[in-house]
């Protein structure tokens, strides 16, 4: 039995001809940019956030770039970011004007916590980029509490919760990528920003916009950065059936541990109070490529995301300086994504905890 990464059909497969209906209401429409798909869509995800705002962009960069800006971020301030985590989250602070300074990792969770922020804190930091890595939720709680503003990148977090709320509406803002192989995920790249800062919002609807309200008086140096109507009106077909999707993502982490892979490998531990719906389900172990063959060899879907820190990535140099970072070079030296979707059944489970076995 081959099991894949992925599965990214089949959750669709019962919602084809409502997909399908809501791009021809798009095309009856003529309506592309900017009009009722995306301010319903708009709605929709602030109410599901819990959030009063929700603005949404291009892609999951832009929206780190511009959510940024829109909190006032700027030349000569410092934003702290975790460097185990997707490039884009240290990339979209550069074009702000502002410095990435990057912090560690709880090898546990994957995610920042408020001692690796800290260990991190000049008098120059004006943010924190708290990543809600492979669906776990950071405590963004804690981390609010050293004074700093937090904006959430929650690009693999869409449908998990905790006992604070949603990831979307913990920080001073969120942002989310809908790539399409995300919890949430569109037909091409799509992106939102979600804030109850009512100026934090009307500064990224400017910014999105070329810096303008009207497209005739321009405030700022702006994006052509829009979520269009197609993508607004996929993820509107989509939106009701994302608790359901975390459910079966929370079923599939179970299978794997009812199984006994835990024996094997270490597993990824959720942050205390949290429910994550996993976007990736990564394990950890010292002989971790004998692992990766032996899935190889079974046909089993897997993939080292960040074998690389962000900080130890060529460009970021002028930045990383001499930063020490060891859990995060030692969970990027031994990590490695099995597969994980809202459909993954108990006996996918049991084969890749079989060739898991035979290297372990």
């Amino acid at each position: 039995m081959t099991v894949p990464l992925f599965d990214t059909s089949a959750p669709l497969t019962a919602l084809r001809e409502q997909l399908r209906a809501a791009v021809n209401r798009v095309l009856d429409s003529e309506r592309y940019i900017l009009g009722p798909e995306v301010q319903a869509f708009e709605r929709e995800f602030a109410e599901y956030c819990g959030t009063s705002h929700a603005v949404g962009v291009a892609n999951g960069t832009e929206a780190i770039t511009i959510a940024l800006r829109a909190m006032g971020i700027g030349p000569g301030d410092e934003v702290i970011v975790p460097s185990f985590t997707f490039y884009a989250s240290a990339e979209a602070i550069p074009p702000t004007g502002a410095t990435p300074v990057f912090c560690d990792v709880d090898p546990d969770t994957y995610c920042v916590t408020a001692e690796t922020v800290r260990a991190a804190l000049t008098p120059r930091t004006k943010a924190v980029i708290a990543v809600h890595l492979f669906g776990n939720v950071a405590p963004v709680a804690e981390i609010q509490q050293l004074g700093v503003p937090v904006l959430e990148d929650a690009a693999q977090a869409a449908g998990s919760i905790c006992t604070t709320g949603r990831p979307g509406a913990l920080g001073t803002a969120a942002t989310f990528s809908f790539f399409p192989s995300k919890n949430l995920g569109c037909f091409g790249d799509g992106g939102i920003i979600t804030t109850s800062d009512e100026q934090i919002a009307e500064r990224a609807r400017v910014l999105r916009f070329h810096g303008s309200r009207d497209k005739v008086t321009y405030q700022q140096i702006g994006y052509n950065s829009r979520l269009d109507e197609l993508q607004a009106a996929v993820l509107r077909v989509q939106l009701p059936h994302l608790d359901a999707w975390a459910d079966g993502r929370r079923q599939a982490a179970e299978h794997y541990e009812e199984a006994g892979l835990g024996e094997l490998v270490t597993l990824p531990k959720p942050v205390a109070g949290s429910a994550p719906a996993w976007h990736l389900y990564v394990i950890s172990h010292p002989q971790i490529v004998r692992i990766e063959a032996a899935l190889a060899d079974a046909g089993v879907g897997r993939k080292a995301y960040y074998r690389t820190p962000v900080h130890l990535q060529a460009p970021m140099g002028q930045w990383a300086g001499n930063v020490q970072l060891p859990a995060t070079e030692r969970v990027a030296a031994d990590h490695l994504a099995i597969p994980m979707s809202p459909v993954l059944t108990r006996e996918q489970a049991e084969e890749v905890l079989a060739a898991v076995r035979r290297a372990a």
